[in-house]
C-alpha cells in the first residue's frame, strides 16, 4: 500500500537512508512505542509505519540493482581476463611457432602464458567469491530485517485480534430446578 506523495510530508531524516536502515527505524518505533493500559499492546502511528515501511520497499529494488551490478561487473572482468588471456595464448603460439627450432623459448613461453592465465583464473574465482559473499551478507541482513518485520507484525496482528474478538455472551439464569440438578451433579463424588 503505497502513499500518495502529497499525504506525507518529505522528512529530510529519511532522505539518506537505506532500505535496511528505514526497517530498523520501524522496528525501533513499535519497540518503542507506548503501551496501552492493562495491556502488552502499543500505540503505534499507522501513518508513520507505513510511510517508513514503504520507503523501505522503495529502496530495496536499488539495493538489488546494486547487488546485481556487481555480478554483472564481476562477469565483465572475467569475460575480460578471458579475453586477454586468450589474446595471450594466441600471441605465445605465433611466437612459438616462429621459433620452433628453440624448444626451450617455446617451452618458456607456455610457461609464462599457462602461469598468466593460472593467475587470471585464480583473480576471476577471487573476485566471483567476494561478490557472493558480499551479495549473500546482505541478503542474508536483509532476509533478517524481513524476517523480524513480519514476526513484529504477525504479533501485532494477533494481538489486534485477541483484543477485538466479542466478548462471551452470558447464559440466561437456569431455572430453580436446573440449578438444584446441576448443584447436586457438581457436589457429586461419586460422578467421575
Amino acid at each position: 500500500m503505497e502513499l500518495p506523495d502529497d499525504a506525507r510530508p518529505a522528512d529530510p531524516d529519511l532522505e539518506g537512508l537505506d532500505a535496511e536502515a528505514l526497517i530498523k527505524r520501524a522496528l525501533d518505533m513499535v519497540n518503542s512505542a507506548k503501551a496501552m493500559p492493562l495491556s502488552a499492546s502499543v500505540l503505534v502511528s499507522r501513518d508513520e509505519l507505513t510511510h517508513l515501511l514503504t520507503l523501505a520497499l522503495s529502496r530495496l529494488p536499488e539495493e538489488l540493482r546494486d547487488a546485481r551490478w556487481l555480478l554483472k561487473e564481476r562477469e565483465a572482468f572475467m569475460a575480460e581476463r578471458e579475453r586477454e588471456a586468450q589474446a595471450l595464448m594466441d600471441e605465445v603460439r605465433a611466437q612459438a611457432e616462429r621459433m620452433v627450432a628453440r624448444t626451450d623459448i617455446v617451452r618458456q613461453a607456455n610457461k609464462v602464458a599457462q602461469k598468466i592465465l593460472d593467475d587470471a583464473n585464480e583473480e576471476a574465482r577471487r573476485m566471483r567469491l567476494e561478490t557472493e559473499d558480499f551479495c549473500d551478507q546482505r541478503l542474508a541482513g536483509m532476509e533478517i530485517v524481513l524476517d523480524r518485520t513480519i514476526k513484529t507484525v504477525r504479533s501485532g496482528r494477533q494481538k489486534l485480534q485477541a483484543i477485538s474478538a466479542p466478548p462471551e455472551r452470558p447464559r440466561p439464569p437456569a431455572s430453580e430446578p436446573e440449578q438444584d440438578a446441576e448443584a447436586e451433579r457438581f457436589f457429586d463424588q461419586d460422578q467421575v
